[in-house]
């Protein structure tokens, strides 16, 4: 219950809730090899855990701002410009939705509002497509920058720093520290009591946070290729667009996200891109229409796709997703799936955050697999 208030206020004042396409991967006993990656699903309990989380963090920072306001390792998210949401804004207008920017408040009802019945993935990707045009959270040095820049923007928090998770972060440590000094259970340690100290540390941790980030995309990707390079990898899923290439003498093209894996990577049409006049490319309506059939891509419209991993040579491999549903070309009346469309995929599980492990029964072993897909090759 009291988890529920806190949310409440907190939304009421002007969080976001936003989304990521995070993932899992269910490991095989014995190898440890990914057999399947599946969407991250979150619980209640998830919220309950999160909302208590944040309440320490930003009672933590408050108390150390208190106590060293010119030397407490602070969290800041800048509010985003407007530049940074067009495309979003474009997007979403194409379905008939408004989407605000000024403040964080009309930010997240106007998200809220953007409801279509029948599709409840649909507000889901408006999130994760909001999160993208967010600006980083940044730590830094309470004596920095003036209070009014320390605010935090996704939360809505005027104070905030990271406490809870000293074990994973660095940064929690040194606010553990300090929380520790400000009320007299140790002395402050004399590395923090350093401004330029905190800076150089405040930006090394930026950095560092930055490349966990990339590492654990990089890991996603290859887990997920490991999972589709199995026996029965070739997999047929639906998919939502969330990107269309309509620039003038580019491949046409589309990117899409696959809920049921976390997968996003780009669709290429190859066949119809030497026809400049076959396509017509609609900037304000994110879309792609064929002149032969009117057979069109728009964004976030639902497609199928079918996944399957491209070996280059032994050593590298390349996961593709080829459109199924619809045609894009042939007769007019054909817009069904098709076996003859080749495309591309720029890659996996982009923007994911996280990835659990689970176990599973034993599996057949990895290298006679890749004996029996070397001589179907």
């Amino acid at each position: 219950v009291l988890a529920r208030v806190f949310r409440a206020r907190r939304i009421a004042a002007g969080a976001l809730t936003l989304a990521s396409p995070e993932v899992k991967f269910v490991l095989d006993s014995e190898s440890l090899n990914p057999t399947d990656v599946q969407a991250y699903q979150l619980f209640e309990a998830n919220s309950l855990v999160e909302e208590f989380m944040l309440l320490a963090n930003v009672t933590v920072g408050k108390k150390i701002l208190r106590h060293y306001p010119t030397l407490s390792i602070l969290r800041r998210h800048p509010a985003p410009n407007r530049t940074m949401f067009d495309s979003l804004i474009g997007k979403a207008r194409c379905r008939g939705f408004t989407i605000e920017i000024e403040d964080s408040k009309r930010l997240a009802d106007s998200l809220d509002a953007a409801v279509v019945e029948g599709d409840d993935y649909f507000n889901k990707l408006l999130r994760i497509l909001s999160t993208r045009c967010m600006s980083p959270a940044q730590y830094f040095c309470s004596g920095e920058y003036k209070p009014t820049d320390w605010h935090h923007y996704g939360l809505a928090a005027p104070v905030y720093t990271h406490f809870t998770s000293p074990i994973r972060r660095y940064a929690d440590v040194c606010v553990h520290r300090l929380l520790a000094a400000a009320i007299g259970v140790e002395s402050l340690p004399v590395h923090l009591s350093s401004k330029s100290y905190l800076h150089d540390l405040a930006a090394n941790m930026n950095r560092r946070h930055r490349a966990a980030q990339l590492a654990g995309r990089a890991s996603v990707q290859l887990h997920t290729l490991i999972v589709f390079s199995g026996e029965d990898g070739v997999k047929e899923e639906d998919a939502y667009v969330l990107d269309v290439e309509t620039g003038e003498g580019t491949e046409p093209s589309f990117t899409v996200i696959v809920p049921r894996y976390g997968i996003e990577g780009r669709v290429r049409l190859p066949h119809i891109s030497g026809g400049k006049d076959l396509v017509v490319r609609d900037a304000v309506n994110h879309s792609i229409t064929l002149k032969d059939n009117g057979c069109s891509i728009q964004v976030f419209q639902k497609v199928r796709v079918k996944i399957w991993v491209k070996i280059i040579q032994e050593t590298q491999k390349e996961l593709m997703l080829e459109l199924v549903d619809p045609i894009f070309g042939g007769p007019p009346d054909n817009c069904t799936p098709s076996k003859n469309v080749a495309v591309g995929s720029e890659g996996a599980g982009s923007g994911t955050k996280r990835s659990v492990s689970e176990r599973k029964t034993p599996t057949k072993d990895v290298k006679n697999n890749k004996k029996r897909r070397r001589k179907r090759s």
